[in-house]
């Protein structure tokens, strides 16, 4: 009878041992795709090759947690329940850190399952997991339970590190955007002062972030011409730099062929549309003075009204059309004409010039024009700092959006 006893507890030291092996087979061969970065979609099916065959575990629920909510990403076995079921069944257990029993459970869709096994990184949960139709008992139960929440832990952490890998990619690829779209925008700054006879220039550009979606240019035409255009770009990062140097071409080769403001318009709104389906669109300014006529002409394209200062008296330059970009054909078009008096002063500017965190009543549109009426005597360069001085002593909050000055001065 001894021998008996004796027998029966050795094949069942036996039996033990060889269980362990085969979990340690396991973990080793799902520790080894995991480090071979196996896709998830193969690691959660390793999982359920794993339960269905060595364990026996006829049903299976696994969920991991993103964005505050659960989504399963392991199911077989039984009927199917919604999504949101299994995730609402969370509410039932949210309290319970270690493997525990259902059967009996309150809730109906709880108690259709075996065990709720949870894991946990502290006081954080990760993931969770229902079993099902699991018929192990006795002495092998803690050890089956604990294996599974062993495993099932393996390949959470797998997969946060691969979460963590992917962010850590993507704010590389991020960082990397930005340097190129600043390089890129960089270049398409041309200049910060300009003086020649009869017009002298004086630009400033404040970007909101590293990278903005504001743009201006100014270049000579021929002997008695120059053209200048402020624009803001929808968006921000390198796509939107992309566009404005594309449209800093566009606008550069077309003003050389093209004489009509119109025409130069409403070909960079075909090109702008071509380019981005009507996903992104532009404001802009564009103007075109003859120094020999004294002929201003000019386009507003949805774009904050540059202001005319001549002889004590401002006004704004609203004259033009729609945003372009929106539209496959500009809904109307017209070009504004104006005679420039000697020592017209033109400000140009975007709309972060008038937007901040706290709007104050001490700064508004009006308010604009009286500055410029007050200021309109001073040189391009001065005006400007004049300005950004005025505002910083009237305006409380921040700028939430870039802001760019360009002011000529006419002679």
């Amino acid at each position: 009878m001894q021998n008996n006893n004796d027998s029966s507890g050795e094949d069942e030291l036996i039996r033990l041992l060889l269980k362990r092996q085969s979990e340690l087979n396991s973990l080793l061969e799902v520790t080894r795709a995991i480090n071979k970065n196996t896709p998830t979609p193969v690691l959660v099916q390793m999982l359920e090759v794993i339960l269905k065959n060595y364990l026996q575990i006829g049903k299976f629920r696994f969920l991991i947690e993103k964005d505050n909510t659960f989504t399963c990403i392991s199911k077989y076995g039984g009927e199917i329940e919604p999504s949101f079921a299994l995730n609402q069944s969370w509410a039932h257990l949210n309290k319970i850190k270690a493997p525990s029993p259902l059967t009996g459970h309150i809730d109906a869709l709880l108690n259709k399952y075996n065990y709720f096994i949870p894991i946990y990184h502290k006081n954080k949960a990760l993931a969770f997991a229902l079993i099902g139709d699991f018929n192990t008992s006795g002495d092998m139960l803690n050890n089956d339970l604990n294996f599974i929440q062993t495993l099932i832990n393996v390949i959470v952490v797998a997969l946060e590190n691969k979460k963590l890998f992917r962010e850590r990619l993507q704010a590389e690829r991020f960082k990397r955007e930005m340097e190129l779209a600043v390089e890129v925008q960089n270049m398409l700054i041309p200049l910060r002062e300009h003086k020649e006879e009869g017009v002298e220039v004086g630009a400033r550009y404040l970007p909101h972030q590293d990278i903005g979606g504001d743009y201006f240019d100014f270049f000579r035409l021929n002997e008695n011409e120059f053209l200048w255009c402020v624009a803001d770009v929808s968006g921000k990062g390198i796509s939107a730099a992309l566009l404005m140097a594309n449209f800093q071409a566009s606008l550069h080769g077309l003003a050389a062929i093209e004489d009509e403001l119109t025409t130069v318009v409403e070909r960079l709104n075909k090109i702008v549309i071509r380019n981005t389906k009507g996903e992104r669109f532009i404001t802009l300014f564009l103007a075109k003075y003859n120094e020999k006529t004294r002929k201003l002409n000019y386009i507003n394209a949805g774009h904050n009204p540059t202001i005319l200062y001549a002889e004590g008296g401002a006004i704004p330059l609203k004259l033009g059309t729609t945003m372009i970009g929106a539209f496959e054909e500009l809904p109307f078009l017209n070009e504004g004409e104006v005679d420039l008096e000697p020592g017209s002063l033109i400000f140009n500017y975007t709309d972060g010039l008038m937007d901040y965190e706290l709007q104050s009543k001490n700064w508004s549109e009006e308010k604009l024009l009286e500055f410029v009426i007050a200021n309109g005597e001073l040189s391009p360069d001065e005006f400007n700092e004049a300005l950004m001085t005025h505002i910083n002593s009237v305006v409380k909050g921040k700028a939430i959006d870039d802001i760019t000055l360009l002011t000529l001065r006419i002679s």
